[in-house]
């Protein structure tokens, strides 16, 4: 399904040393936070040679100074906030209900889990994630709001194969931010196993960094990828794959796309991503 067209944000190649020079120039203030970046990447990528390992110690890096920020969430605890409403409204708003069984892929410290913990039934939301620190934030965040008795399943993951959880078991699976920060082989070996893990009608919705110029990646850290690069290898594991043109209402940066095991998406889902 096509995308929305193409702006002058969706070309651009932030690798680019013209880029980065004319970066440098508008936000001088960013600098010093993207050589801190840098610096770390260069230490990190000679340490680390697997991906997952490799953002990992990213992970365990940032969430040394605050677990908000390590997911996104900035030094403001109201965008920590807000962010993971808007995830949880989204899904809402597309029929999740508190009778379903969620899988979160980087579950964090629950920006959008504990909505989601709060609207499903006990036991009904697991999360996974690969870094063990912002995991234990999860479990502060748990205690914080009240919902230990709704049994969430946590646990760290090293790769996206799933082998621990049951056939046709999800109604919803979730992934937000998580593929933005995922070299292309990661994500096939999500498409590779995601459909044995989704109900018969299940879905499974998330977000990317968009371009419709060339794909390129920044540092180890952030990548971009095209809307048809996406749907083609999902597609390539026999998954239907649609474009969510109704999240690009949302001012979160990112893109969304939604596949599903079945051959063809229903008409109203087509409606959706048209």
């Amino acid at each position: 399904m096509a995308a929305a067209g193409p702006d002058k944000s969706m070309t651009r190649n932030r690798k680019s040393l013209l880029h980065k020079a004319r970066y440098a120039l508008r936000h001088p203030r960013r600098v010093p936070a993207h050589v801190r970046r840098a610096l770390r990447d260069a230490v990190l990528r000679v340490r680390h040679r697997d991906h997952v390992a490799y953002y990992r110690a990213v992970m365990a890096s940032d969430a040394a100074r605050s677990a908000e920020a390590a997911v996104g969430g900035g030094p403001s605890l109201d965008r920590w906030t807000w962010i993971g409403k808007m995830q949880f409204d989204y899904l809402v708003g597309h029929g999740l209900l508190p009778r379903h069984t969620m899988l979160e892929i980087g579950c964090g410290n629950l920006r959008a889990g504990r909505l989601f913990i709060d609207h499903l039934e006990p036991g009904h939301y697991y999360g996974i994630d690969i870094s063990p620190d912002i995991l234990v934030a999860a479990k502060h965040t748990l205690v914080r709001h009240g919902l230990r008795e709704k049994l969430p399943y946590l646990t760290i993951a090293d790769n996206l194969t799933f082998d621990f959880l049951p056939d046709g078991h999800f109604d919803v699976v979730h992934a937000h931010s998580v593929f933005s920060h995922s070299p292309l082989n990661v994500i096939e070996e999500c498409f590779r196993h995601v459909g044995r893990i989704l109900a018969p009608e299940g879905f499974f919705d998330f977000t990317f960094d968009r371009t419709e110029g060339a794909e390129h990646h920044v540092l180890r850290e952030d990548f971009y990828y095209r809307t048809e690069t996406l749907i083609g290898l999902a597609e390539k594991h026999g998954l239907s794959a649609v474009f969510m043109a109704d999240w690009e209402d949302k001012p979160h940066g990112q893109s969304k796309i939604r596949i599903m095991r079945a051959a063809a998406l229903s008409e109203a889902e087509r409606t959706v991503g048209a």
